[in-house]
This record gives structure tokens, sequence and C-alpha cells, in this order.
């Protein structure tokens, strides 16, 4: 029993040294805050609702820990995560709670800003919705006499309210210039809503046909 005991001891007394230095280390470490901003993810999406109203992108935490736990490295990875099970149409608020946030060992929450957040949920809809041109700049002495867009409607998706709101959707802005008979563009449509998205990602074939305005002359 003694020889097992006793068996490699300078080693065994090596780690014991060693590793009660690094505790005297860690416990030596001044106790910081800091305040970062981090990304909003969310978990338990329900498949049939989509989020209606305007999320932050960020949220600004504050965290306290020794100064080692608290490097950019060590805290690359935190994020506030909102579990959406059981969410229904209408407005939902969460709080945040430290259970929200992937802290890492030896941080603790102290507090975010804003500390709860209102989402507005609603149900998925699709709509099929005509495409419209849009044009930056047009050649002096030149009109648009006629065009052609393949294809010429998309289908859009996203919150219900939202979608139903929307008409038609535009393609960026066409510049014109240089055009004298006809020219053929392609281009991506602008569904101006940041909580829509088209069903299918499209590019869209423009083909425009100029005419030359009739001029009238004084007497």
């Amino acid at each position: 029993m003694m020889q097992i005991l006793t068996r490699n001891l300078g080693w065994k007394l090596a780690s014991l040294l060693i590793a009660f230095a690094l505790w005297i280390v860690i416990a030596r470490e001044p106790e910081l805050a800091t305040s970062l901003s981090i990304p909003i993810e969310f978990k338990n999406i329900p498949d049939d609702l989509d989020i209606g109203s305007n999320v932050p992108d960020r949220i600004h935490v504050e965290v306290r820990g020794p100064s080692g736990r608290l490097s950019r490295d060590n805290l690359s990875d935190l994020a506030v995560v909102l579990d959406l099970t059981g969410a229904h149409v209408g407005e939902r608020t969460y709080t945040i709670h430290p259970s929200n946030t992937n802290l890492p060992v030896g941080v603790e929450f102290y507090r975010a800003v804003p500390s709860q957040i209102t989402l507005r949920f609603d149900r998925v809809m699709t709509q099929e919705v005509p495409v419209v041109p849009v044009y930056s700049k047009t050649p002096d002495g030149y009109r648009v006499r006629a065009y052609q867009l393949k294809p010429a409607r998309v289908r859009i998706r996203g919150p219900e309210e939202r979608v139903k709101a929307i008409a038609s959707v535009g393609t960026d802005p066409v510049d014109l210039t240089g055009v004298v008979s006809q020219k053929e563009f392609r281009t991506a449509v602008n569904l101006g809503d940041a909580q829509v998205r088209l069903e299918i990602p499209i590019i869209v074939t423009l083909k425009v046909t100029l005419e030359k305005t009739v001029q009238k002359v004084l007497n």
C-alpha cells in the first residue's frame, strides 16, 4: 500500500503544486464587468407561423466574471437564444434570463438591454403578385413604348398581414441611359418589406422598347 502511495511521488507533488498555483492565479483575478452586443437566435419556431414584427439583430448584455474569463475569444460564441415553443398568433413578450444565454463557465449574467423582447406572430401566407418595372433614368427625347417581363408574376411568402399589404413588387431601378431602341436587362425583385420573402429566389428578365417622343413645333 505504501509503495502505491509513494510511486511517482515527485510527479504527484509537482501536479499538486501546479494546481495550487493555478488556483491562486484564478482566485486573485479581479472581478470585472463588460457590456457586449450579441446576436439573437430562435429555436422551436412553429412551421405555420412567421414573426411579423421587426426583430432587433442584436441585444446588449452585461456580464461579470474574472478578467481572464471575459476575453474576446471566450465570449465569441455568446448569443441570446429564445425558445418559441407554444407561440401563437398575436403578441408575446419574452424576458431575457440567464438561461437564455450560453454563458461560459465562470461568467455570470448581470442584465440585458432591452430586458424584454415583444414579438408579434402571424400565420404564414403565400400569394402571387405582378412584377412592375422600375426605371432610374430614360434617355432625353425617348419614352418607354413597351416592355416584357419574364416571369411577369412571382410568389411571395411571409406573415399574413404583411403579405396582404403587397399588391405588386418592383424590379431594382433599371438605367436606360444609352438605349435608343430595345434592350434586355436581368434584374432582381425588390419586395419592399424585410419580413416578406420570395418563395423561390429568382432573377427576372426585362426587355424594354423605347421610342422617340413627338416634339411639338411652336408657331
